[in-house]
């Protein structure tokens, strides 16, 4: 494991960016940290599996390009903007999809050529093509003006997925698992297996057994999190059907057996300490925990 990536908090993200930027094995970049609290430290949830140069997308949240855009002016080439080509939901939340348009539509007007490829539960599908229809003027105008922005870059090629291996190429592949995310119709889990290592991402989800199975003792558990006392009986029906506590992280992650759990999308009710959150966790798991932060970078 990349050590200044992980834990040295005198490390600056263009340090750890550079870290990574030469290595042709696998690393995650979080694009974004945050929830649906419009907090200006954390945009939406997004992160990047980068696998010998290419970058493979999980979650749009807010500022998903921008943030790649970012990574890649520390020097990971493979979140150049126009070369964000492939993505993966874990679900449609708005939280998580509110990128979507702009993962769509910008690295084509940064002169993408080939469609975005986006997996995703059902429903993916619907919403990338009420997309194309509310920009077609722009669209319309950027193709046939004096743009003369070339086809198929704005379009998606949409797979929507069931649990189980869904993709697979040279560097990666990639295998959806169902997650339990309150009432939600369909949320999803990924692992990816790349270059020898293996991160489980949970997606949103309360407990459940199959990031566990996926996990297995992988290198990096990539898994939300909230701490505190919900304020009322709704909220607490609310975070107990839909998410995850602390300390039912730490339990997860004690079966799980991870190398490395990360936290992201970590919600505070009342409570922002996060070392207290940590503590919390590893009342069960006695492991490895790391916090990510917008543009933090680990390397397995």
């Amino acid at each position: 494991m990349a050590c200044c990536a992980l834990v040295a908090a005198n490390c600056t993200r263009a340090q750890l960016a550079s870290s990574a930027s030469g290595k042709r094995g696998v690393f995650i970049v979080f694009l974004g940290s945050g929830t649906p609290r419009p907090d200006p430290q954390r945009q939406g949830p997004s992160l990047a599996i980068v696998a010998n140069g290419k970058a493979y997308i999980v979650d749009a949240g807010t500022g998903v390009v921008r943030q790649a855009a970012a990574a890649y002016q520390h020097g990971i080439a493979a979140l150049q903007p126009s070369r964000l080509d492939i993505a993966f939901l874990t679900h449609l939340h708005s939280d998580h999809t509110l990128g979507l348009p702009d993962l769509i539509l910008t690295p084509w007007v940064m002169h993408r050529e080939v469609p975005l490829v986006l997996y995703g539960p059902e429903g993916t599908k619907a919403m990338a093509d009420n997309i194309e229809k509310a920009w077609a003027e722009d669209i319309q105008i950027r193709i046939d003006g004096l743009e003369h922005l070339k086809t198929p870059g704005h379009q998606v090629v949409v797979h929507e997925i069931q649990p189980g291996v869904v993709y697979q190429d040279a560097n990666v592949k990639v295998t959806a698992f169902a997650v339990k995310h309150g009432s939600l119709k369909e949320a999803l889990g990924y692992r990816f297996d790349a270059d020898g290592k293996s991160i489980v991402i949970s997606g949103d989800t309360r407990p459940t057994d199959s990031v566990v199975e996926a996990c297995n003792g992988c290198n990096v558990l990539v898994h939300e999190v909230y701490l505190g006392t919900p304020a009322n009986a709704d909220d607490a029906a609310y975070f107990s059907s839909f998410h995850t506590s602390a300390q039912e992280l730490g339990e997860i992650a004690a079966k799980a057996r991870p190398k490395l759990l990360v936290v992201w999308h970590y919600v505070p009710l009342g409570d922002t300490d996060q070392t207290k959150m940590v503590d919390e966790i590893h009342r069960a798991f006695h492991g490895t925990v790391v916090v990510a932060n917008d543009l933090d970078v680990i390397s397995p």
